[in-house]
């Protein structure tokens, strides 16, 4: 069975466990400000916060931009359901414009046509690691003194010309961006996230709120020469990253220039021995973007269903997923507040469909995401590349 994706271990990261466990300091501690150290330093970004997850993280970033109750905040529904959520958790109201139908990302010329007086931040997502128009995006927000947070959950190691040159994302280019570490991402951790920032105050208030309000951290308290009491300034929230993670975390940060390098050849591959179906679309990368290739996502022939093809890619032992989820489809959303964008109309649709979310739409039912990990042979992506050439062939 090829899988769709496969996380990256081995006996380094088995190693850095044991050395953990053996020192005796198993929850937040060292190893996480190490990784957090080294995380930082690798994607350019004055301060990194570790957590334990990405879905964490964001909803930590949304709070220190000041988002609550009676707020809006701009993404699309075209993401995992975690990026409305971390919206929700706030109290505040996602507000979903449509995605450019080549890149799967959040269309910029639709977000300034979302703000209103409610408008507290602009969450963009860098969709299966494609970076998005985030030169465009940071104008508008900056215009509007609008927050901005990257939703980087896919994006560890891509990369955008930025001002002439070439920057990691996360360094960041808005105000905060959110990384994921769980194993369908390039690098894993088990679970686990990082939120990088250039406000030290942001910084301060994600340390604070990630361990329960508390005022001097345990690692402070158990290492002093004095008795110290803590105490809780605000209600806070258990999001720490445990020592444990954080040491894996390490060693497939080591991993990640090769990791990213591999991927950037096998999409290469996949383009080339793709590109000889007819009408199949290929992900394309915009020339200011260096994408990580998390997944790769093609889109499917007029003639082709979704569902036949995945079963006859299933039938042949491989491994697919269906295009990103729109949010907005979703039973919880049936419920949950939200509003669409329209060339300057905002209004709630009813779910199924919105006709505001024409291409996100478009792009959960008539696309896919094919095997892509490190570790995937030549051997298995020629199986992969025939088997979709045999299900698209089918009438």
């Amino acid at each position: 069975m090829i899988p769709i994706a496969k996380p990256y271990l081995d006996e380094l990261e088995a190693d850095s466990v044991r050395r953990v466990v053996f020192s005796g300091w198993i929850t937040q501690g060292p190893e996480v400000a190490a990784f957090e150290s080294e995380f930082a330093g690798y994607v350019g970004a004055p301060h990194a916060c570790a957590v334990s997850s990405c879905t964490t993280a964001l909803h930590l970033a949304l709070l220190a931009a000041g988002v609550g109750p009676g707020h809006e905040v701009i993404t699309v529904s075209h993401s995992f359901i975690a990026s409305a959520n971390s919206i929700r958790y706030c109290g505040a109201t996602p507000v979903f414009v449509d995605v450019e139908s080549d890149t799967f990302n959040i269309d910029p010329d639709l977000v300034e046509a979302a703000i209103s007086p409610l408008t507290r931040a602009i969450l963009c997502v860098h969709q299966m690691g494609m970076p998005c128009d985030l030169n465009r995006i940071a104008q508008i927000a900056e215009k509007h003194s609008i927050p901005l947070i990257e939703d980087a959950a896919c994006a560890i190691g891509s990369e955008i010309l930025w001002k002439g040159q070439w920057e990691h994302i996360g360094r960041p280019h808005g105000d905060a961006a959110c990384f994921s570490f769980h194993p369908r991402k390039i690098i894993s951790t088990g679970e686990g996230g990082m939120i990088t920032t250039k406000h030290q105050d942001w910084d301060t208030r994600f340390r604070l709120l990630r361990q329960h309000g508390m005022s001097v951290p345990d690692t402070v308290r158990h290492t002093g020469n004095n008795v110290i009491f803590e105490s809780y300034m605000e209600l806070g929230f258990n999001y720490r990253m445990t020592d444990l993670q954080a040491a894996i975390g390490r060693e497939q940060l080591k991993r990640l220039p090769d990791i990213v390098i591999h991927r950037r050849v096998m999409a290469t591959m996949y383009r080339v021995f793709l590109g000889d179906i007819p009408n199949l679309g290929l992900p394309a990368e915009p020339e200011w973007a260096r994408s990580n290739w998390q997944s790769y996502c093609v889109g499917l022939p007029d003639h082709c269903d979704q569902r036949q093809v995945m079963q006859s890619l299933l039938d042949q032992g491989i491994a697919s997923k269906r295009g990103i989820m729109c949010t907005h489809r979703s039973p919880a959303y049936g419920v949950e507040p939200w509003n669409c964008s329209g060339h300057g109309e905002a209004r709630s649709c009813a779910p199924p469909t919105c006709k505001h979310l024409v291409e996100s739409e478009r792009a959960e039912d008539r696309s896919l995401m094919l095997p892509l990990f490190t570790g995937l042979s030549d051997a298995d992506q020629d199986r992969v590349v025939a088997a979709v050439e045999d299900a698209c062939s089918r009438p």
